[in-house]
């Protein structure tokens, strides 16, 4: 409307100039008519399609746009002096539809020349008409240098702005991502320290009035076989329910990587889980150069594998070993118990296999359960760590913690 508005009114201007020949008055209206029919038709896309490659032909509209813009002015002005109040519209137009500052700037000089020539041969062609077009196209280049400098640096600042924004904004999801996980890890270790304090003193305190009652049974003179009994299942249930919630509370209180390597974090699980529940446990890891969070997946991993031999293994000592080759890193957690038996991941039932299966599955990794090569269990995590895995890893448990 804008553009419509701007040639009609020159239009009526040129209908007004008495001044003009009917041969250029109908010259200056054909002209301004032939730049309206060709902006209606093709260069309109010119400014509503930028950036100048935003779609196959755009680039095109927008610099036969500017090549008429330049030529229709330069033509209308030969026509008619009063047809140079144009260029107040073509300089901004230009500078929309130039793709850099430095285009803007070229074609803003190529129209500045190619007005100067025709308001010098539309005043006569004098050396006076030539001074004052050059006087009135030097101002008006300045004020388009000006003016389009000017929005230009407007343009730059709000890009910059919206980039600090975007930056500003992936930090808060990221920083209210840590915030939930310190959240649920403080919720564990709330719960772990409850455990500790009330379930698994309860069970302790219970398995020693059991032995305390079986030595004064032992003193009683009457037949207390089966009083004994009972007393013993009592310890046994305690025992069984004590060691369970022990650990519960292992599983729970979480294993700090810290600023510790790898390998201490599974010597210190190892550790603890030996001294819960009986089972020597054998840890060697040498590994370095892993991402935090994918630590975290392992460690994880490792105290799941460790749970598991603890509930269905039935074995006397279990091993975890990390190691890595080239890209990938192997986690493995075997025991000397009973082995699988006719387990098959499509009846798994519980949450730790199919959990485990779904952390891996944020970071690319695979799990393996069978029966090792000597008898027991082997649970293998795999897990890739090439050079576009770190980026990966954290991508994917940013976008699945929010």
């Amino acid at each position: 409307m804008a553009f419509a508005g701007a040639l009609t009114l020159m239009a009526l201007v040129a209908v007004a100039d008495s001044a003009l020949t009917d041969a250029a008055r109908t010259g200056a209206l054909w002209t301004l008519a032939a730049i309206g029919v060709f902006y209606a038709g093709f260069g309109r896309r010119g400014i509503c399609e930028l950036p100048p490659d935003a779609r196959p032909g755009h680039a095109g509209a927008a610099l036969s746009l500017r090549v008429v813009v330049v030529v229709g002015c330069g033509v209308a002005t030969a026509f008619s002096p009063s047809m140079a109040t144009l260029q107040s519209l073509a300089f901004p137009l230009l500078w929309v539809l130039a793709p850099t500052i430095t285009s803007a700037v070229i074609w803003n000089a190529v129209l500045t020349l190619t007005m100067f020539a025709s308001l010098t041969a539309s005043l006569g062609g004098t050396l006076d008409a030539a001074l004052q077009a050059g006087i009135i196209e030097m101002l008006a280049f300045a004020f388009s240098l000006a003016l389009g400098f000017w929005i230009s640096h407007i343009s730059v600042a709000g890009e910059q702005q919206r980039a600090l924004v975007a930056e500003l904004t992936a930090a808060q999801g990221e920083l209210a991502a840590l915030h939930r996980s310190a959240g649920a890890t403080s919720e564990r270790e709330r719960l772990a320290r409850e455990m500790h304090d009330t379930i698994a003193q309860s069970l302790t305190s219970l398995v020693m009035l059991a032995q305390r009652t079986r030595i004064e049974l032992a003193g009683v003179a009457a037949d207390t076989a089966v009083a004994g009994a009972s007393v013993d299942l009592i310890e046994s249930y305690a025992r069984d329910a004590l060691t369970e919630a022990r650990t519960l509370v292992a599983a729970m209180s979480p294993v700090r990587v810290g600023d510790s390597s790898l390998g201490d974090a599974l010597g210190r699980l190892a550790e603890r889980f030996e001294r819960e529940t009986g089972i020597r446990v054998d840890a060697a890891a040498h590994v370095s150069g892993i991402d935090r969070e994918l630590e975290v997946v392992l460690l994880r991993c490792a105290q799941e594998g460790l749970a598991n031999v603890r509930k269905h293994s039935r074995a006397s000592a279990a091993s975890v070993t990390l190691t890595r080759t080239e890209d990938l890193v192997t986690l493995n957690v075997t025991d000397n118990g009973r082995g699988l038996g006719d387990y098959s991941a499509a009846r798994e039932t519980g949450f730790g296999l199919s959990g485990m299966r779904d952390r891996l599955a944020l970071v690319g990794g695979s799990l393996e359960v069978r029966t090792g090569d000597s008898g027991g269990t082997l649970l293998r995590v795999s897990v890739s760590t090439g050079p576009d895995a770190a980026r990966d890893v954290r991508a994917s448990l940013e976008a699945h913690v929010s």
